[in-house]
């Protein structure tokens, strides 16, 4: 099989396009052909090792699992003696991290916990953006975030993967939701279903004298101080992302500025859940969330993804089509 293989961290440039063996798989597993994956910050992350964290998770020198990718949504191709909930033939999706292989490659083995049936209503390519971003998305909200009908809700980072599946799943939980992104991705974040929006250029929500109930910081663009400003008396940020300094601010002095204020600003360390999966492929059959994508790239170019996906500009989520022609 061919994949997209990193032995070194640094720049998309160190992916090299190489022939495998395809793998075999073990009793649990599931040997998946690959249709379509995505890319995710944390795909990023592994590549270029910009968080110094990375390494102690990965290979302090060089990585351990030479492919990246998480996000997949193909065709079953052989089951190990243990599994029972698929066979070939079934489409399914579902999250490859963790599993030892990942998902820029045409062929992969992943845990049978790991995936699900896919979405009847996605393609391929949409059910692939679905996994990581809408997983974290929801504990970041849910789990996390407490979120209840009726609270006020603001998603800052709104047009990205995480973003626009969260300003979705806040909407379909019954918050009021404010959206913040850039002038160009406003009436995105409408369409979407956000009740109000906020140009991130022209205006700095947390200092317009508005206290919400949540926030969920995809990006952390703002201190922990200007966020813990906008919070309700009981209110909760969530951090989703951000830079290396500012999830170490998280870590440090979030826990210590809860205790003082009441207000907890709480970090997110997403996890793959079965439940999680089930419940987002019956929203998504149900209408109630829509995969937004940006771009579509070959497996040959996901070198060029993932430099798209690093300058930050991306609309939604960035999709590798395996079967494509570059």
């Amino acid at each position: 099989m061919k994949a997209l293989v990193y032995r070194k961290y640094g720049s998309p440039d160190v992916l090299k396009f190489e022939d495998l063996e395809k793998p075999v798989p073990r009793d649990h597993e599931v040997l998946v052909k690959i249709e379509a994956a995505s890319v995710n910050a944390a795909d990023w992350h592994l590549l270029t090792a910009d968080i110094f964290l990375v390494r102690l998770m990965a290979g302090l020198f060089r990585p351990r699992l030479p492919i990246l990718g998480a996000d997949l949504a193909g065709t079953v191709e052989a089951v190990g003696r243990s599994v029972r909930r698929f066979q070939p033939g079934d489409e399914v999706f579902g999250n490859a991290f963790g599993s030892g292989s990942g998902s820029f490659a045409e062929y992969t083995c992943v845990d049978e916990g790991a995936l699900a049936p896919k979405p009847r209503n996605l393609s391929c390519e949409e059910a692939a953006a679905v996994p990581l971003a809408a997983v974290t998305a929801l504990q970041g909200l849910r789990d996390r975030g407490g979120l209840k009908p009726g609270q006020s809700v603001v998603i800052q980072g709104s047009a990205g993967g995480v973003g626009t599946f969260a300003v979705q799943l806040a909407r379909h939980f019954g918050a009021e939701v404010t959206a913040v992104c850039g002038p160009g991705n406003l009436a995105a974040a409408k369409a979407l279903g956000a009740d109000h929006v906020v140009d991130y250029t022209r205006e700095d929500f947390t200092r317009n004298g508005k206290k919400y109930d949540l926030i969920l910081g995809v990006n952390g663009f703002h201190s922990l101080g200007d966020y813990r400003r906008a919070l309700a008396p009981r209110g909760v940020y969530v951090m989703a992302g951000g830079s290396q300094a500012q999830m170490f601010q998280s870590l440090l002095l979030g826990p210590w500025m809860s205790r003082k204020t009441g207000k907890k600003l709480l970090t997110l360390s997403a996890k793959p859940n079965l439940e999680d999966l089930l419940l987002l492929r019956d929203l998504a059959e149900a209408g109630k969330i829509v995969p937004v994508i940006d771009r579509v790239f070959p497996l040959a170019e996901t070198a060029e993804a993932l430099r798209y996906l690093g300058t930050g500009h991306a609309r939604g989520k960035v999709v590798i089509s395996v079967g494509r022609e570059g």
